[in-house]
């Protein structure tokens, strides 16, 4: 066999299997991900939401039901990109528990669930911002940016969010365009 046929041989078999992986991934990613299975990780996800906006002098994300609301939102208004992604964070967050702490992230102590959350945290985004910008146009928001997003945005549209972890005035006598906050005084609801 001569070199020419050899080499034109190695070309192809390295590019039919860049492409098939490729094919591959692409069809994991745009696979859907069924909604039972979110709701199967409904405790998971109200503890990671709990982590992020913990019960202090005003109630929880787990109080106010923003576990409910991220599957919602991810079922209904997110792409199936999207939604794979952060299934998939969910799986990875439970295998991270379990090869460093050896037991599922629920059983973890809170000290444990704030590693395992910080890990992730640090590892959500690059340090570049133009990547970040390409990774999130063609692969969907990282699973911690997705996660932290809807527990704000959860937190701030329910009811326990609204009247008692912010200021809101169910009757405004009047509107100011600009009302300076005063000391120890809650964000406002709407703005």
């Amino acid at each position: 066999m001569n070199r020419r046929a050899y080499l034109k041989g190695i070309l192809a078999v390295g590019t039919l299997s860049i492409t098939s992986f490729s094919v591959f991934k692409w069809v994991d990613l745009n696979k859907s991900v069924a909604p039972g299975k979110l709701w199967e990780k409904r405790a998971i996800i109200a503890e990671l939401a709990e982590l992020i906006i913990p019960e202090t002098d005003t109630p929880g994300a787990k109080a106010a039901g923003v576990d409910h609301y991220i599957i919602d939102v991810m079922i209904s208004c997110n792409p199936v990109r999207q939604q794979h992604k952060f299934f998939s964070g969910l799986q990875d967050l439970e295998k991270y528990a379990l090869d460093n702490f050896e037991k599922d992230f629920l059983k973890c102590n809170t000290n444990e669930k704030r590693q395992i959350l910080q890990h992730f945290a640090d590892h959500a985004e690059y340090s570049n911002r133009i990547l970040n910008k390409i990774n999130n146009k063609l692969f969907g928001q990282s699973f911690f940016s997705k996660l932290k997003n809807l527990t704000v945005e959860g937190y701030c549209l329910s009811r326990l969010g609204v009247t008692e972890g912010l200021a809101y005035d169910y009757i405004p006598g009047k509107f100011e365009a600009c009302i300076p906050l005063q000391p120890n005084q809650k964000s406002w609801a709407t703005k």
